[in-house]
């Protein structure tokens, strides 16, 4: 595997949606979590916690623990009426020099985040804060909007939204998405020129395929001899 530098400028050159292509149509993040603050995009390899619900106890001992250039990701287990974030743990982040933070739960101070370039991803902006009275734990697989996330596994975000890329499928991801932004580009090209897509795509082959297998799984049955049967036999 090639060094973390590298692999974030591959990262940057493509986009989450193309990364949820390489990996089967999957590792999206939820819809709820959006960016509030004024860059969406990041690259980085995952340092996660999981807190108690609506405590901030550990998020300031994850945030000096987390390294630079990761994305911290935080499992508030969906709670959104309880801030676990604000402008001075997003200024903190980003003087250390994290790529990004990703909440499952609730932040505050949006007037100051929105001004800021670190991204910062949550589920919603609430004014009250969340107690310190729990311990919570760092450097384990969490859940955090729909999407197992394990330490090392990487994070990549745009104005779509948050994809996660497996540490042990990165390689495979990376090359994939690649192969299919080149692809992409060629389908690009030629709907400029005036191609018609489903020429391009050919549409029309792939629908009498699925005619000719009939509409529905069962009139597909080959029959116990392998003999096609059809609704009219």
């Amino acid at each position: 595997m090639t060094n973390g530098r590298s692999i974030r400028k591959r990262l940057f050159s493509l986009r989450p949606a193309l990364l949820s292509d390489a990996l089967g149509k999957s590792g999206g993040m939820d819809h709820y979590l959006r960016c509030f603050s004024a860059n969406c995009r990041m690259a980085g390899p995952a340092f996660t916690l999981r807190v108690h619900t609506a405590d901030i106890l550990m998020v300031g001992k994850a945030l000096s623990d987390c390294p630079a250039g990761h994305v911290l990701i935080i499992d508030g287990q969906g709670e959104r009426n309880t801030a676990l974030w604000g402008a001075i743990t997003t200024e903190c982040a980003r003087r250390k020099g994290l790529e990004g933070v990703v909440i499952d739960g609730a932040i505050r101070d949006v007037a100051q985040i929105c001004r800021d370039r670190l991204p910062v991803f949550a589920a919603a902006a609430v004014p009250n804060a969340g107690g310190a009275e729990y311990l919570g734990e760092t450097g384990i697989p969490v859940q955090c909007g729909g999407a197992v996330v394990a330490p090392g596994d990487w994070i990549v975000s745009d104005e779509d939204g948050l994809v996660v890329v497996p540490a042990g499928r990165l390689d495979t991801a990376l090359e994939r998405a690649e192969a299919l932004l080149k692809v992409e580009r060629s389908i690009y090209a030629e709907v400029r020129k005036g191609r018609d897509l489903g020429e391009l795509l050919r549409y029309d082959e792939l629908l009498k395929t699925k005619s000719s297998a009939g509409g529905l799984p069962q009139m597909r049955f080959a029959g116990p001899a392998g003999k096609r049967e059809s609704a009219s036999d």
